[in-house]
């Protein structure tokens, strides 16, 4: 569950914090205090898109942290592919900062990508906004909903069948690209054969490309080389000043004074291996100096073998290795080329194969969709009725739709909500307070096979009021029982349920205006329910009102 938030210098929240129960936890206030900019930041923190003008005047920075409870192993599971460890007694704790431009992201102090947070959060809390409900007008969110509720049976059909879908586009554009003309089809062919006949002839070696180089690099600079050497052979083995010489007369003063101390013997032996290092060392000089010599032929042999292989690199590959996979593809092309009917042939069948294979994925999805429609069906009925709608006629319609990346299904809600008259889709017939209690019900259904302990519901009371408000409160009691719920309301109906109630205020000191959240005591929750309840100023009428209405609400929990 969500224990608490913290805001720093968010729009009007400067340093706000709310630590929230179990059960339904019920937030409430004035009109424009800031209710939904508390539940936004919630959003913020959990990887949403963050507009700088959020951020509050003056302030360089701005902070969301939430700390989250849970044992639930698939979230365990999820931050070990993260590489981050396991929570602590439990604890999660998501920190998001904030400046213009950029945001930083730490769960349990460990950064992380927002992807990563996101995918996170979604095992931990679902957040229904304000606006929520309208995505029911949308057929597109019909189907969702309808696999997020027959996931476990549908398995990992739906990735199967997206596999088999990319798999039949990517052999259809295959096909399409080689079905060419006589033309075309020849001078692709000459192309080939021209192609691989350029490559075979060069008969590359790999690695040759770079021994070239060194010899070009050699030949190139051949007259440095020897100018350099020749200096070096006289400074170390010839002349008097050479170093040869040098060495040769320290060794004789050395071996002059060794009569006197034995233990000037081992420097004596150091030295002859010094000048016998030197030794060598001049005669491999020697050796190479007589032996170099430019040859214009062997020069010329090089450079024009190192422009062919950078000419064919060029054209084929950065590398030889990639030169020679371009000539092997060419010999493919080739080959297909000598029987290009029967290269279409088969392509055409593989592509049939897999258009069986694809309508046969399909197919088994259908079947599960259809059965986990039925059974939905009949589950959001019961919660519907539950919800004030007294004779609802729902229906969930799967009907046949060209194959697609998501199945060959059209998925529709339908509902009437008065007796004779026919189910129509939702966009046709509800109105903004139905679509609120029917995504209500759709969340409460879903809330036992989403995994996640945590719902929060920002208005979800929009367009309704009298007895269905009591059922939707009455509905958030009982999803409150298995769920942390946290609920943002305007109607008294809903804050009498709480069994937790917090009062969002906005204050203003010193020329400056915060919004901040505080748990309500008993006497504040009966004044805030008289408010709710219309009361301009709060009298003992109201409050004996609000009082009874607590009443009332502890009799349904019961």
């Amino acid at each position: 569950m969500l224990e608490s938030i913290h805001v720093k210098n968010l729009a009007l929240m400067e340093d706000a914090e709310a630590r929230f129960g179990p059960g339904l936890n019920i937030l409430t206030g004035e009109t424009g205090a800031g209710k939904s900019l508390l539940m936004g930041s919630v959003g913020l923190a959990l990887g949403d898109r963050f507009d700088p003008g959020m951020l509050r005047h003056g302030a360089d920075t701005a902070q969301v942290e939430l700390v989250f409870r849970s044992e639930s192993e698939t979230l365990r599971e999820a931050m070990a592919e993260m590489d981050l460890d396991p929570p602590e007694d439990g604890l999660v704790i998501i920190s998001r900062k904030f400046s213009p431009g950029r945001s930083s992201c730490r769960i349990n102090g460990e950064s992380v990508t927002t992807k990563q947070l996101k995918s996170l959060a979604s095992e931990l809390i679902t957040v229904h906004g304000q606006h929520e409900s309208e995505t029911l007008l949308h057929k597109s969110s019909h189907l969702e909903i309808l696999d997020q509720y027959g996931a476990e049976e549908e398995g990992n059909l739906p990735e199967q069948v997206r596999s088999a879908y990319r798999l039949v586009a990517d052999l259809e554009a295959e096909l399409a690209g080689e079905e060419k003309d006589t033309d075309a089809l020849s001078r692709e062919q000459s192309l080939a054969e021209f192609e691989c006949r350029e490559i075979e002839e060069a008969h590359l070696v790999p690695g040759e490309d770079e021994e070239l180089e060194r010899d070009y690099r050699r030949m190139v600079n051949s007259r440095q080389i020897l100018e350099g050497l020749g200096e070096c052979y006289r400074d170390t083995g010839v002349g008097e000043d050479s170093a040869a010489e040098q060495v040769s007369r320290a060794l004789r003063s050395l071996r002059v004074v060794t009569a006197y101390d034995d233990r000037l013997h081992e420097q004596e032996e150091l030295l002859l291996q010094a000048e016998d290092l030197l030794a060598d060392f001049n005669r491999s000089i020697s050796s190479y100096l007589s032996d170099a010599e430019f040859d214009e032929d062997a020069f010329r042999t090089v450079q024009d073998r190192l422009d062919l292989v950078n000419r064919l690199k060029d054209k084929y590959g950065r590398t030889i290795e990639e030169v020679l996979a371009y000539g092997a593809k060419c010999r493919e092309s080739l080959a297909r080329f000598e029987d290009y009917d029967a290269y279409l042939e088969k392509l055409r069948s593989k592509l049939s194969a897999a258009k069986a294979e694809q309508a046969s994925l399909c197919g088994k999805l259908t079947a599960v969709r259809r059965a986990r429609a039925k059974a939905l069906e009949k589950e959001l009925s019961a919660a519907l009725s539950e919800l004030n709608f007294d004779a609802v006629d729902f229906e969930i319609a799967v009907e046949e739709a060209p194959m697609g990346s998501k199945g060959a299904d059209d998925v529709e809600f339908r509902i009437s909500v008065n007796p004779g008259e026919p189910r129509k889709p939702l966009q046709n017939v509800a109105s903004g307070g139905e679509l609120s209690r029917i995504m209500l019900a759709v969340k409460t259904v879903l809330a036992g096979r989403d995994g996640c302990d945590a719902l929060i519901f920002d208005e979800i009371d929009a367009g309704i009021s009298g007895k269905t408000a009591w059922k939707v409160s009455t509905q958030l009691g009982k999803v409150s029982r298995a769920h942390q719920v946290i609920c943002i309301t305007h109607l008294p109906q809903i804050a009498a349920m709480a069994d937790s109630h917090y009062i969002i205020e906005k204050t203003s000191e010193g020329g400056s205006t915060s919004t901040g959240v505080h748990p309500a005591s008993e006497e504040e929750s009966l004044a805030e329910l008289a408010r709710l309840l219309g009361a301009d100023t709060i009298t003992e009428a109201a409050l004996e009102n609000a009082r009874e209405m607590k009443m009332q609400a502890a009799k349904s929990k019961i």
